[in-house]
């Protein structure tokens, strides 16, 4: 039986991750606002304007529209995102912030090219896969085209230079190459290469090296020793219960990114452990949902691109959560839903509108 609207449990679950989201945002810019008025303004405005507001509309336009468009210009989409990340290596154009030059200038506010990127690459993917469907055991319609995506999209985000970004990505890739049946010894080669490819940043980029080298001496109060290190005293002293909404301590003076990688701890100090497992579970929740409606969508494009989009957010949200716990490296990931960044919100938004639109046209028992 197929129904047209939109898969409840989803819905619950996106609602909720969205306004948590925000407020736990409205909270930790309470730090920014005590450094800088001005900057709390612009970071205000971009997160609820472009962020918030667009990307609502985005998200109802795209759960509305016929996901047949979006497999026809699959193309234009990848190509586009290819087109705005060169974007930012042009001088007067791309900013550069924090030795990083990830940002297209609009003068009102920044744009982040490479998050429409790897939605670009992950619709394009999702179309030439389904294109190829009886083929895709055929390395030349399966392993290689995904090795030559990949490729375009790492020189693009790699050489910003945001590693975090790509990774998420690639694991996007290779989860809609193995669904659609993908040779796993094709997984291994592409594990061992990305293995290897963080093996030559970390000695060709000390910043990379020093957030692997945090994992093994967490003691280290240098670089990115003291943020985890900072953020670890703000999720224990959010003890049980927490401190309460706002109340956060480490927000103010100690944590480096209160608004971005650290939001996370701010909403474990504030909310405690309790607020922190629910907020997991949610993210759970979205995963196994999404997954779900995947395989009950009712054509193999829908099913494909869902697999892809939520990979996209929970493996980057999990990435982020992780850090902050000193699980996994620092990789500058936001927290989707949550971190500063209008764009990322904005295109977070979207991808959910999207996966609200395969899940009205689920087949239901």
């Amino acid at each position: 039986m197929r129904t047209d609207r939109i898969d409840r449990l989803f819905l619950v679950v996106s609602v909720a991750l969205i306004a948590i989201g925000f407020f736990i945002f409205l909270s930790a810019a309470f730090g920014v606002l005590a450094r800088s008025e001005a900057k709390f303004e612009n970071v205000i405005l971009s997160q609820a304007l472009l962020g918030l507001g667009g990307g609502t509309a985005a998200l109802i336009l795209l759960s509305r529209i016929k996901l047949i468009h979006l497999k026809k210009n699959a193309f234009w989409i990848f190509t586009g995102g290819i087109l705005l990340s060169a974007l930012v290596f042009v001088p007067g154009v791309g900013f550069e912030h924090g030795g990083a030059r990830r940002w297209i200038d609009l003068g009102f506010t920044t744009f982040q090219p490479s998050e429409f990127l790897k939605f670009g690459f992950v619709v394009y993917l999702a179309a030439w896969f389904t294109y190829f469907r009886g083929k895709i055991h055929r390395d030349l319609f399966g392993f290689y085209p995904l090795l030559g995506l990949l490729g375009i999209t790492g020189a693009l985000i790699l050489s910003q230079p945001d590693t975090g970004t790509f990774l998420i990505a690639a694991a996007a890739g290779v989860g809609m190459y193995l669904v659609m049946g993908g040779k796993w010894h094709h997984f291994l080669l592409i594990a061992i290469a990305g293995i290897l490819l963080l093996v030559v940043l970390a000695f060709t980029k000390p910043y990379i090296m020093d957030r692997f080298m945090t994992l093994f001496r967490p003691d280290d109060f240098q670089g990115s020793g003291y943020q985890i290190k900072q953020s670890l005293i703000a999720i224990g002293s959010g003890e049980i219960t927490g401190k309460g909404w706002g109340q956060s301590v480490q927000k103010f003076n100690y944590l480096p990114e209160p608004i971005g990688d650290s939001v996370f701890a701010v909403y474990a100090e504030e909310l405690g452990f309790i607020g922190a497992v629910f907020l997991i579970l949610l993210y759970v929740l979205f995963a196994l949902r999404g997954l779900w409606i995947a395989s009950h969508s009712a054509d193999l494009f829908s099913g494909l691109l869902a697999v892809g989009l939520v990979i996209l957010i929970t493996a980057q949200s999990f990435v982020n959560i992780g850090s902050m716990l000193g699980l996994a490296p620092l990789t500058g990931v936001p927290l989707v839903f949550v971190s500063h960044g209008g764009t990322a919100l904005f295109i977070a938004l979207a991808e959910v509108g999207i996966l609200f639109n395969i899940s009205r046209h689920c087949s239901r028992i």
